[in-house]
């Protein structure tokens, strides 16, 4: 629900409901009345979807057919390399899913709104010609913030703005760009790997005053953001991530708050600091003045010393940052709370002889068991937690990412780590646990797990019950021939196909599904 003090300009819900099948349309038209939409989703072989801002609803309608995707199709402005499309003159956004021949089999329609009164919670700090990073999760309201900031300098302070739109997410689509942005001017970005090239473009042809970026993502672009930044252009960006920690622990963003590298001390400055003598200090001076963490529409956290908040960081202190708060009538209230204390890394878990605190684990369809096991045989200071909340890191099973998106999320914005175990096996889950707890593949304790026979079975037989689940061919680990055969043979005892591929030492085992 719109608080009071927001103004929509224009929402121009009518352009969208025009491109879509005339049942579609007339369902939605009576589904929506004191509702906000958000999202219109047509799968192929689906009912037709409406997501509202807390809930959502199936239409009572026969499941999509091709013929009513092609419908919404042949009335967009054209899907570009991204699968995005608009529709002119508006903010509305429409994404395509293909299938492996290209075609469009999905849609979703996202509804484009102009909203003012959105960053009259952090007008002084826009004002104030400050350089501002905006982080926070897909869809809590970034693109809607940087497009009011565009209006608010261009047209009420009079300031040059450049809206940099990689697939017109800020102005709409069209070679008009919409009125939300006031009189900023937009560059379109035809390809998002070439954003950063348009952003160096900006800055040396048209004397911009102030540049805007939607979601700076890669290296080259953050390189390009401190360019800008270094001639003295005002800088207002957005990132995705839901807390400052995550840019600090990103190697291709972290440059974005001054970057972070190790510096090797002397004997006697390590021991007059307390610390190890390798540690990690701050780089160079960050590109953005001020990040904002946006925790909810009406909520945010504020670092106005983004040095200091990453040289605290970094020496494993605390903090404090600024809450601001706006309420329905447009009242803004103001807190102080601290940063927490950077997690604990493995580095300082292992080197911590009382060895007090130990890396917990959450499994996602990732066998508890195998990885208990594992850890017991490493000897580390690891365990498996069923809690979330208290998870250091996540295990998932690749073929259950779509399923754990919210999952995937949650772990993003609390800066916990994921790794990806490729099948549900004991070597998939042996390699993972490996390379997240930052083993040696030489250490012997890691050789040590169980003989090789009895791990060639234990993996077959993970295989067996990943197989059967899931209907797809598994290749085993590469095994001596004699091994090799006898994986063969048992695997056809239990009805399965197993075919030998590979050369000399790397012989292995192919399994296939039994579709008979």
């Amino acid at each position: 629900i719109m608080a009071q003090f927001e103004k929509e300009i224009t929402d121009d819900l009518e352009k969208l409901l025009y491109i879509l099948p005339p049942k579609i349309k007339e369902q939605i038209e009576k589904k929506i009345k004191g509702k906000e939409l958000i999202e219109i989703i047509l799968d192929l072989g689906r009912e037709p979807e409406i997501r509202f801002v807390k809930d959502f609803e199936y239409l009572d309608l026969p499941a999509v057919t091709l013929e009513d995707i092609e419908f919404v199709v042949n009335r967009t402005g054209g899907f570009g390399k991204d699968s995005r499309a608009g529709i002119e003159r508006t903010l509305h956004r429409i994404s395509g899913i293909k299938n492996r021949k290209g075609n469009i089999i999905g849609l979703t329609c996202r509804v484009g709104r102009a909203i003012q009164g959105t960053v009259d919670i952090i007008r002084d700090l826009v004002e104030a010609q400050k350089s501002i990073l905006m982080l926070g999760i897909p869809g809590i309201g970034k693109t809607t913030k940087l497009r009011e900031i565009a209006r608010i300098l261009s047209s009420e302070l009079g300031k040059r703005v450049i809206v940099i739109d990689t697939s017109n997410e800020i102005a709409g689509d069209g070679d008009i760009p919409h009125p939300g942005i006031g009189r900023a001017r937009r560059m379109q970005v035809d390809l998002p790997e070439n954003q950063h090239a348009v952003m160096i473009e900006a800055v040396e042809n048209h004397m911009p005053e102030v540049i805007i970026i939607d979601e700076i993502s890669t290296e080259e672009e953050a390189m390009a953001a401190r360019t800008i930044a270094e001639r003295g252009v005002q800088l207002i960006g957005t990132a995705h991530g839901g807390s400052i920690e995550n840019l600090i622990m990103n190697p291709s963003l972290n440059d974005l708050i001054g970057g972070v590298q190790s510096v090797t001390l002397g004997d006697e400055e390590a021991r007059k600091r307390g610390t190890q003598k390798t540690i990690q200090e701050r780089k160079s001076p960050p590109t953005f003045d001020v990040v904002i963490e946006i925790q909810d529409r009406y909520r945010l956290a504020i670092h106005s010393d983004v040095s200091d908040v990453v040289d605290q960081y970094l020496r494993g202190s605390v903090s404090s940052f600024e809450i601001r708060s706006i309420d329905e009538k447009g009242n803004i209230t103001k807190t102080k709370e601290s940063v927490k204390k950077p997690k604990k890394t493995l580095e300082n878990t292992l080197n911590n002889e009382s060895n007090i605190d130990e890396i917990k684990i959450y499994p996602y369809a990732v066998s508890r068991t195998q990885i208990e096991k594992l850890i017991k045989n490493l000897r580390v200071s690891a365990s498996v937690t069923k809690n979330l909340d208290e998870a250091d890191m996540i295990f998932v099973l690749k073929s259950y990412i779509k399923a754990n998106g919210k999952v995937l999320k949650w772990a993003e914005a609390k800066n916990i780590p994921i790794h990806i175990v490729k099948t549900n096996n004991v070597y998939q889950i042996q390699k993972t646990l490996k390379e997240a707890l930052q083993i040696d593949s030489t250490d012997e304790l890691f050789r040590d797990a169980s003989d090789e026979f009895e791990e060639a079975m234990q993996e077959l037989d993970e295989a067996f019950d990943t197989i059967v689940h899931l209907s797809i061919p598994i290749e085993l680990l590469p095994r001596d021939e004699d091994i090799v055969k006898m994986q063969q043979k048992k695997s056809q005892k239990n009805n399965f196909v197993a075919e030998i591929v590979g050369l000399e030492n790397e012989k292995r085992i192919r399994l296939y599904p039994n579709n008979n």
